[in-house]
């Protein structure tokens, strides 16, 4: 293991640095580790392991972890699941969150089955901008992707999240090899006749479910789409991930591409994920992490908490090993927080 880096100029007490120089402003936040649904990549049919409620931060032990964060220059959440819609009075953690100073960017991540009935209250709660699952604009592929009849429920979803007034909305597909790349081109159509952005995302060998998800490389898609909508480098960018976005000349039609896997993005990864049991992930492709609620539970002072993050940032690895170790992550995407 490397020898953490010495202090440096941004290396001070108002921002979060890793051992690699890497500045951390960005959390992604699990409300909790159910779903309605179990899309094939993220939970496998008939997982029950669900994490106990007795274990999930409360929503007072949110927001002072979140405070912490932002005390060190975390300036963007992303609430995740699980489907977060299914976290009770998560309206109210979104009022508490949005107060917290230093904090400038709360978005939200969702399978949109709920969204028809939260958009409105979420909007005006303090949620900026919302990312939702599609991968399939075919009832029958959602099915089988899902797990659930949810195709009508997410498209209204969608819809509520138009009127609500949520800018921009993503919708994030993970392609999938004999599943659901035929669509691709029918859906960047589509969210440019809606005004959506589109992000293509290579599947992850998270678990077994995410090893069995009939991987693609979305390179050579990446060069088919720009080729047919005459795509050009986004001249902005459009949220904290690390999405590479292209968008047309007349800037009304934009699609980005998350390469995960076959042009990785560690170099410049920028955070860290909170699970609903308190545990913080440095990693999505490594075991490194460090658990918060029991030093919560047990009183830790504001001073003691800044401290414990720092320690939990300086284990963040270099890079994942999914290529090269495939089998090492056991626990599944919704464990971890999306």
């Amino acid at each position: 293991m490397e020898t953490p880096a010495p202090a440096t100029p941004a290396n001070v007490a108002n921002t979060l640095t890793d051992r690699f120089g890497r500045r951390v402003n960005y959390l992604r936040l699990s409300v909790t580790d159910r779903c309605d649904l179990r899309c094939s990549y993220c939970m496998p049919k008939g997982f029950s392991g669900f994490e106990e409620p007795e274990n999930w931060l409360r929503f007072d032990e949110i927001s002072r972890v979140v405070a912490a964060f932002a005390r060190m220059g975390v300036g963007r959440v992303r609430l995740t699941g699980g489907e977060p819609l299914l976290r009770r009075g998560l309206p109210r953690l979104v009022s508490q969150l949005s107060e917290i100073p230093g904090l400038d960017d709360i978005s939200l991540s969702t399978n949109a089955t709920q969204l028809h009935k939260h958009a409105q209250t979420l909007r005006e709660a303090g949620v900026h901008r919302i990312n939702v699952s599609l991968d399939s604009l075919d009832k029958a592929c959602m099915e089988q992707i899902t797990g659930r009849d949810s195709f009508a429920s997410i498209m209204a979803g969608l819809q509520a999240g138009k009127q609500a007034g949520f800018d921009p909305i993503k919708l994030n597909m993970v392609v999938m090899r004999g599943v659901n790349d035929h669509e691709i081109l029918r859906m960047a159509q589509f969210c440019f006749d809606e005004g959506f952005i589109l992000r293509l995302i290579e599947a992850m060998p998270m678990g077994a479910t995410g090893r069995n998800s009939q991987y693609l490389d979305i390179g050579p898609i990446r060069d088919q789409l720009v080729q047919h909508f005459n795509l050009l480098p986004a001249a902005t960018e459009l949220g904290g991930g690390p999405a590479r976005y292209w968008s047309s000349a007349d800037r009304k039609g934009t699609i980005g591409f998350i390469s995960p896997i076959s042009q990785h993005f560690c170099a410049t990864c920028n955070r860290v994920r909170l699970s609903v049991d308190g545990t913080l992930y440095m990693c999505l492709g490594q075991e490194e992490r460090f658990e918060l609620r029991p030093l919560l539970r047990a009183g830790i002072s504001d001073s003691e908490l800044d401290a414990a993050i720092r320690t939990a940032i300086e284990l963040k690895p270099e890079r994942h090993e999914f290529i090269e170790q495939p089998h090492k992550i056991i626990r599944f995407m919704s464990q971890t927080g999306g």
